[in-house]
């Protein structure tokens, strides 16, 4: 297959027309990968619709993206079909309860596959955002295979990556949006490290750029990228593919996913097998 990871820049639209001219050619220019990856908190762009005073406020600019969540539903599930590719959507604000949670979705030729919520709140996004964690952890069986996301923050906890690993993902999803290069390390780290762990690939994909018209992604740094495990099967670095910091465009490799459970069988080493040696020990 083909994976196509985004560093994504951040636009002010007038109308909706123009976000959907954009993802349109996004999805046109990802060389006719079979699966396309969207950074977080990217649909904070749509903010933009309600003006420079809703953009600009970060209680009101939460609740305009989450207005528009059924017209960027439609608008994937046509271009997914259309494309005959999965998409991940960026990830924005779905308000289930009283506060919202950051929710990404999943689309494929067929439709909506499902949604995954980020688990663990990050400090901004406890206080001011209130943004609130998701409920648990998902797997999607797709004609592509086994895919589970972690959103950004989440990428930085093994013990998420190891449920979905156990629950046999093959590829995990890791939409991020960082304001410093240190953010971007944090998670491009995790994500390195799940790879390794789960001996699985890693898609890794970034908002870039600044935002001057809005306070909670004024700043995002980082480079999208795609990883395995540096276990023999894979680029001995662990970097399968992965473009220049803070530039803008997709990121495109060729996968084998079959390598994925050679990988966890026959690796050089076996982290994945060998994991449940390392519960339960204790100081001596």
């Amino acid at each position: 297959m083909r994976i196509a990871a985004a560093a994504y820049p951040i636009d002010w639209f007038d109308d909706f027309a123009a976000y959907e001219a954009k993802l349109t050619r996004w999805v046109q220019d990802a060389g006719g990968a079979d699966l396309l990856v969207f950074p977080e908190y990217g649909a904070m762009e749509l903010a933009s619709l309600g003006g420079a005073e809703v953009a600009g406020d970060l209680e009101s600019s939460l609740r305009e993206v989450a207005r528009h969540a059924d017209a960027v539903s439609d608008l994937h599930t046509r271009l997914a079909t259309r494309h005959g590719c999965h998409i991940l959507a960026a990830s924005g604000p779905a308000f289930d309860g009283e506060r919202p949670v950051n929710r990404a979705v999943l689309f494929g030729p067929s439709g909506m596959i499902g949604h995954q919520d980020k688990q663990i709140m990050t400090r901004f996004e406890r206080d001011p955002w209130r943004v609130v964690g998701g409920d648990g952890l998902r797997v999607f069986q797709t004609e592509l295979g086994r895919i589970a996301i972690l959103i950004c923050y989440d990428s930085e906890f093994p013990l998420l990556a190891r449920v979905l690993a156990e629950a046999g993902v093959q590829i995990l999803l890791v939409p991020s949006c960082t304001d410093t290069v240190a953010g971007f390390h944090r998670v491009r780290i995790g994500a390195m490290a799940r790879a390794l762990e789960g001996q699985c690939v890693v898609v890794h994909a970034p908002t870039v750029g600044p935002v001057g018209w809005n306070p909670a992604i004024d700043e995002n740094r980082g480079r999208a990228a795609i990883y395995g495990p540096p276990d023999g099967f894979w680029p001995e670095t662990g970097i399968i593919a992965e473009g220049a910091m803070d530039s803008p465009g997709w990121v495109l490799a060729d996968i084998d996913i079959t390598r994925v459970e050679q990988s966890r069988r026959d690796g050089a080493v076996l982290p994945f097998r060998h994991w449940p040696e390392s519960a339960g020990r204790r100081l001596v």
